[in-house]
This record gives C-alpha cells, structure tokens and sequence, in this order.
C-alpha cells in the first residue's frame, strides 16, 4: 500500500510563507495563518512541502480501512487560488456558505481567488464550525457558490413589433 505523501514536518512556515512571489498572496496568507492559529488554538506547522496545517487527528478510510494522521484544517498559497482545508466538507456550513462570498470548492477544499471576495467574520466562523464537525467527514456532495440569477427575460416580440421603423426622409 502506497504511503501518504503529505505529512506533518519540521520545515519552517516562516521561511514557506516568506516565498509565496505574489505580495497580495503573502499578506492573505499570514491573514488565514492568525486566523486558523486563534481558533484552533494550535501553532501553524507543515504539512508536506506547501500546506500549512493546525492540530491533527486520526482517520480511518472508510473504502480501504487505511489509518492515518493528517491536519484538523489547513490552507495552501496555490497559485491560481487560496485553498483552505475544512475537513468537515460543506453541508455542516451550508448558511454559512451563502453568506461568505466569491468562492469555488472541492469535497473538503475551499478556493478563493482573493481573500477579498470573502467576509473574513463569515470565514472565521466557518472554520469553527468546521472544526466542531466530525473530523473527515467531507460530503459527496460540495456546495457552490452562489450564482447570481439572470435578468428576467423579456417577453418575445411579435413580428410587427420586429419590424424597424423606415429612416425618416430630411426635407
């Protein structure tokens, strides 16, 4: 059986955050790092050469039976987009995730192109809730990001009313 290539490790999350080339992606990064580190309670540390994770537990695959230690939740400075880690998947935040903002998600990743787009109160509360969720229980299922509906449209023309007027003649 092939072992989990990201785990927890001694690298330096100073000297990882301090290489992120975009200056706006840095200065989100140490926004998401105070914010995960205030409510976890735990110090950021690495998780594999480019995740940034707080606390731990333990997991059992319900497919294969496999056991394994990986972070309580996380981010990573990708760069198409910020990704943070909410092991709880997205149904236990679902009216969060209505309020929060510009995002997209995989099963238990949350991308943000900017932090920006988001409310960082809707965010903080989200990865509380996260965290009180059953460790690893990430949906199926992940929620969207709200789309903004469609102007309604008008009714169709009859054919008169296609017709366009003749050119006024200038006298």
């Amino acid at each position: 059986m092939a072992e989990l290539k990201t785990r927890e490790n001694d690298a330096s999350v100073d000297d990882f955050l301090a290489k992120v080339a975009d200056p706006v992606r840095r200065q989100e990064c140490a926004t998401v790092r105070a914010l995960m580190e205030r409510v976890t309670g735990e110090p950021a540390r690495m998780w594999g050469p480019s995740i940034v994770g707080f606390g731990r537990y333990t997991y059992r695959s319900p497919a294969t039976g496999r056991e394994g230690e990986w972070m309580r939740t996380g981010f990573s400075p990708r760069k198409g987009a910020l990704t943070l880690y909410l092991m709880s998947g997205f149904k236990p935040l679902a009216d969060l995730m209505e309020k929060l903002g510009r995002y997209t998600t995989g099963s238990s990743c949350l991308y943000l192109k900017r932090l920006s787009d988001v409310d960082l109160k809707v965010l903080e509360q989200a990865v509380k809730r996260s965290l009180r969720a059953p460790m690893g229980a990430a949906d199926a299922s992940p929620a969207k990001a709200p789309k903004k509906k469609a102007a309604a449209k008008p009714a169709r023309a009859t054919a008169a009313a296609k017709k366009k007027p003749a050119p006024r003649r200038a006298r």
